[in-house]
């Protein structure tokens, strides 16, 4: 992955995101996110001992394990505030841990997710473009509606519909509301909210907002 233009801080918040070559789509199956969210949380550790693939071809009793030692060390490039998978495209809100750790973390994702495609459809090249965007978090308020952004992106891109939003999967969203396992670490956005009940209401205030935000700038881009 080529070097960046300026410095990622360890210890702050940052908007990472991609998106398919030539806008393509990068994932096509629920396999697909499947293998996906699997990359994502087993590479945000810093060491993990074996390659993922390896990995998915152990017992169940044996990739526990090797998570329990994960978890227990502790030691992770990134911890990942909230994200989202779109079926072109990727959103996360990440704070780096370690020096170098978001490069790390983002060239060990797209990689791996990349040479499974790749077996998987036959085809060579890269999946995502370029080099990853990554927008440095300013304020506490961006924080917060940079996560709902996020939450947001399936329904305002009509990838769901509203009534699907809160049980779109492949995004942190049920962790914030407490209804799926746990991936990421929800405390410094649900830590200012009284419940979890509260930030559903601050995600879903913004629905159609953001409905109208995403049709004008469609319609920018076709000028």
């Amino acid at each position: 992955m080529a070097d960046r233009r300026f410095p990622i801080a360890t210890g702050e918040f940052y908007h990472v995101f991609n998106r398919g070559v030539a806008r393509q789509p990068t994932f096509l199956s629920r396999k697909d996110y499947e293998q996906a969210m699997l990359t994502l949380s087993y590479y945000r550790f810093k060491q993990p001992p074996i390659k993922l693939s390896r990995f998915k071809e152990l017992s169940v009793d044996e990739r526990n394990k090797i998570l329990s030692y994960l978890e227990k060390s502790n030691e992770v490039l990134v911890k990942i505030v909230s994200f989202v998978l779109m079926p072109n495209h990727f959103h996360f809100l990440l704070r780096q841990e370690l020096d170098g750790g978001i490069s790390t973390f983002i060239s060990k994702f797209t990689n791996s997710y990349t040479k499974y495609f790749n077996i998987k459809n036959n085809r060579p090249g890269p999946v995502f473009g370029g080099v990853y965007k990554a927008v440095r978090i300013e304020s506490n308020e961006q924080l917060i509606h940079l996560s709902r952004y996020i939450h947001l992106n399936p329904v305002v891109s009509y990838v769901v519909l509203d009534s699907q939003l809160l049980t779109y999967p492949w995004s942190s969203l049920p962790d914030f509301l407490k209804t799926g396992k746990s991936l990421v670490w929800t405390d410094p956005v649900l830590g200012q909210f009284s419940s979890s009940e509260k930030y559903k209401e601050f995600i879903l205030d913004q629905v159609d907002y953001g409905k109208k935000l995403e049709q004008i700038k469609h319609l920018m881009l076709e000028r």
